[in-house]
Formats: structure tokens, sequence, C-alpha cells
């Protein structure tokens, strides 16, 4: 490739922000990393590791920071986007074209507006978790904090030590899962990173394991009684380390697993414990110039309002515009959801792609394992485009109708389209775009065995289909890997090495039956 330009906008800073998945598995597979501290290790460890690959990969050449952008559209004579950039810093709007367009874009990016009357006369500082300001100070302030999900969770033991008072104000119940958090010592950290293979193998148990717990999403007997087990484990947890008068606001009614769990690395509910932390449901009605008012009358000081309330899912909300000047947004009105073949691509829109995009998500394991599946999609996908034997590739329009088809009527197998309410379900069309719903075995045959019937490209071009041994090779050594794995589990072993990650059914669910698209 002549040139290739990465466009940054900005990052996640809040404190305590942390993995929920073992660090070993939520790194990239071409680049292992034995020099985790933790199990579960901080932003900043993470940021640091994924610094590194850049460095060691020449990436940071190709990288334009503080950059958002703003729409594209296709140029039929050219066979080329044209992108309309900002730049975040001058406010200066620019334009720059490219053969291929790919979206990255995550979905935990821009916050939730916070809208209470009032807000605009408060005197102290309001500040939302995902744009931290560092020099912020909590010392002897009365603190509020907004939200209860994962930001919060992790926020709260952080500065629960430095401010005079935190009072939190939460909505909807959430699961609260308690998950150690190991340190990794010397010795295994040399373990790793001098035995051949050692961490290669970790990884691999890791990724079984978590998949193994992928049965408490199905609506079966099996998927039941491991939600159950799983909700009873919550419910205990808090009764251990929550002071009574909190259960009701700690407990969900609703069913576990319709939406994001909150894995407690950090000890949050044992924070629940402290003087100076105060939990309530009562809705704020109204702030005031150093307070806020709650639905009941009550009166909270405040000197410092952090909003933990999660984020607003507009990453779709650039306008794209494709062909015969079709718009994303018209497409998806016509398709009846948001939706991508494969979660990469759509038709009508040439040499566009998503990393991350809609059902891209899985429920139980790392985001980082479906960005590199898809990025090896797309790199397949437009390769003859890349080599010049190709002007453009398209994805067929019944082939985009099929998989969606099949996908949807999967997902409704699964607890994932319940009735709590949850950013995986869109709640204008009630269409779950979040989940990809298959094991993450699927996952992996699904982006890298693809087929060029599925395609449309301009030129004729050599696309191989893959060869029966390339693809029986992996599948032995998968198959291999369960068995060795399931004699491990039965000993204990593997329960020990990932450190409290619970492990529900078993692993010959994820070789479950399902259909597999034309």
């Amino acid at each position: 490739m002549s040139s290739m330009i990465v466009l940054l906008r900005q990052g996640e800073l809040d404190p305590g922000c942390a993995v929920d998945i073992p660090a070993v598995f939520y790194s990239l597979s071409f680049a292992p990393n034995p020099e985790f501290s933790k199990v579960f290790p901080s932003q900043a460890e993470i940021l640091k590791y994924f610094n590194s690959v850049a460095a060691k990969f020449d990436v940071w050449p190709h990288i334009v920071c503080n950059t958002e952008w703003e729409g594209a559209c296709w140029q039929e004579l050219t066979s080329t986007w044209l992108i309309k950039l900002r730049d975040i810093s001058t406010g200066e709007v620019f334009y720059q074209e490219c053969k291929i367009l790919i979206s990255a874009v995550g979905g935990l990016v821009n916050p939730n507006h916070f809208t209470v009357p009032g807000i605009e006369g408060f005197q102290g500082d309001i500040v939302h978790t995902a744009c931290w300001r560092p020099e912020l100070s909590l010392h002897q302030k009365d603190v509020i904090v907004v939200g209860n999900g994962c930001s919060a969770a992790q926020l709260i033991p952080t500065i629960v030590d430095e401010a005079k008072s935190i009072s939190q104000f939460i909505r909807t119940p959430q699961f609260y899962l308690q998950n150690g958090n190991m340190e990794i010592n010397d010795k295994w950290r040399l373990f790793f990173r001098y035995v051949p293979g050692a961490l290669l193998l970790f990884r691999i148990l890791v990724f079984l394991f978590l998949e193994s717990t992928a049965v408490r999403f199905n609506m079966t007997g099996n998927g039941l009684r491991a939600r159950d087990r799983s909700a009873e484990r919550s419910r205990a947890y808090i009764r251990e380390n929550a002071p009574e008068k909190y259960w009701s606001l700690l407990m969900p009614k609703y069913e576990i697993g319709c939406k994001r769990r909150v894995f407690d690395n950090c000890k949050y509910v044992n924070c629940l414990q402290r003087s100076n932390v105060n939990l309530t449901d009562d809705p704020i009605t109204a702030i005031q110039p150093r307070s806020i008012q709650t639905k009941s009358g009550q009166e909270y000081p405040a000197d410092i309002i952090i909003l933990a309330t999660g984020f607003a899912l507009t990453q779709y909300d650039v306008e794209v515009i494709g062909r015969n000047g079709r718009t994303r947004s018209e497409h998806w009105k016509d398709f009846g959801y948001k939706e991508a073949y494969k979660s990469i691509a759509m038709s009508h829109f040439p040499n566009f792609f998503y990393v991350l995009g809609p059902n891209s998500g899985k429920g139980h394991t790392s985001t980082i394992y479906s960005i590199e599946n898809y990025a090896d999609l797309v790199i397949q996908v437009i390769a003859p485009v890349v080599h010049g034997h190709s002007s453009f590739v398209e994805v067929k329009a019944e082939s985009e109708k099929s998989y969606n088809e099949n996908l949807h009527d999967a997902i409704g197998k699964t607890i994932f389209n319940n009735s709590c309410f949850s950013y995986f379900v869109d709640q204008d069309t009630q269409k779950n775009w979040f989940i990809y719903p298959w094991s993450s075995f699927d996952m992996w045959y699904d982006t890298h065995f693809e087929f060029s019937n599925d395609w449309i490209y301009d030129a004729q071009h050599d696309r191989k289909k893959p060869l029966l041994f390339s693809m029986i090779l992996p599948m032995i050594l998968a198959v291999l890997i369960v068995l060795l794995v399931s004699c491990l589990i039965e000993r204990g072993t593997v329960g020990n090495m990932v450190l409290d990650v619970t492990f529900d059914g078993a692993l010959t669910d994820i070789f479950r039956p399902r259909f597999w698209p034309n």
C-alpha cells in the first residue's frame, strides 16, 4: 500500500479505568506481552502496551491525532472516497481523498448528555469520566457521582480516600460479580518471557475458559441454570460486602446477561461500607450553585459533579454517502435496522468497511479478539484493490440480506433480546445491533474463510478459496486443545490459572450446531 493514514480523536482517561478481561487475551495475538503486572491491568498499562506495539510495527508515522471525521462521500468517477475532517484543537475543516475508507470508531466514544435544570449555574466542576482532567483535585471535596455502571465501579474506589464525601446517584441496579485481580509476580513473568509457547498456551486456556461461559446467554435449560447460578453469586457478593440498607438498590430484578455485567475488580461494593459514601436512587431534579436537589426534597452539598453516565452510541451518526447519493441512514432505514454484512460492509458503499461494525460485539470475551478477526477479513477483501487488480469491491445485496436474517434469528435464541433496557437494542427498531450471537470459533471461521462470490469486483482477480487441508488442520488442533483443557478442568488447573473467571457449562456447547450463511 502506497500510503496509510490513521486518524485519532481522543482517549478515555478516567481514574480507575481498567479491563475486565484477562490481559493475556486483551492483547494482540501477534504481539504477546509477558510483562503485564496484573491479570486485569489498568488503563495506563494497557495504553503503554499498545503504544509499544505501535512503535514496534512503525505505525506512529501514519497517525494523525486530534482529528475527527465529519462525513464522507463516494466519488464514482475516480472510485475514491472524499472525507471531511476537522482539527479538534483549531476547528479547521479540511478534506482527504482515499481509495479505502475504514471506520474503526468504537462505541464508547461520545459521553451521554446530562441535562438537569440549573446545571448552567453550578459553580463547581462538572466532568464526565471519559473527559477526565488529571489536574482536578478532589481533596476534601463533596463529590456527586451520577451512574453505577463499569465507570462508576472503577472510579469510586480510587477517589474514596481523597474526597470528603461521595454521594452516588443511580437509576437501574447492576449485576456486580466479584473478580479477583491477582498480581503476576516475577516468577510468572520470567516463565512467560523465556519458556517457548508458555504465554500462547495460557492465552489459549483463557480463551477456551471464557468461551465456555457463553452457555449462560442461550435461551435453553442449561443457559437458564447458568444464569441462575451467576445471579445468585452476585446476590451473595452483595450480601457479604454491602450494607444491608443498600441491598435493594444493588440487586436487579431483570435477568442477568441481557445487559452488561460489572466485574468488581476494584472492590466498589466494599466501598459502600465507608462512612463518607452514600448511595441513593432518589432522582436529581435540580442543580443549585453548590448543591443538588432530589425528587424527595433532599439537598446534597456538591463541589464537583462526576458523570459516570456512559456513552451515547452515536458512532454511526456521521453522514456517509455511497453510490447514487444514498446515505448510510437511508440504507439502514430501507433495511429496517442498523446492519452490515459480517459486521464489515454494506451494499451501495464500495471500498467502505467497518472494524467493530454492527453486531460485532461479544458478551463474554475480548473486544481485541473481535478487532483482529474483522481486520483480517477486511484485509482479505480489499487485497485486489490494494494491489491494483480492481478499482473497487462491494458486498452483494443478497449476501448482506441473507447474513443478517440468519444473524437476527440466532440473536432471538439468546438472552440479549430480553426486555431489560440495554444499549444492545436499538429502541427505535427494537433490533439488537450490538451482539454477535455465535461462538468465537464461528467468528474466526467466518472471518478467515469467506468466499469471493459474496463480493463484487470490477475486474478479474485471483481469489483463492481456502484449501480443504488449510481448514482441517486448525480444526484438528482446536479439538486437541479442547480435549486437553477438559482434562485440566477436571483437575482444577484452569480455574486456578484464570483466577476467579467463572466456568459455567460444558466446553462442548461452543460447538453447538448453527446455520451457516451461503
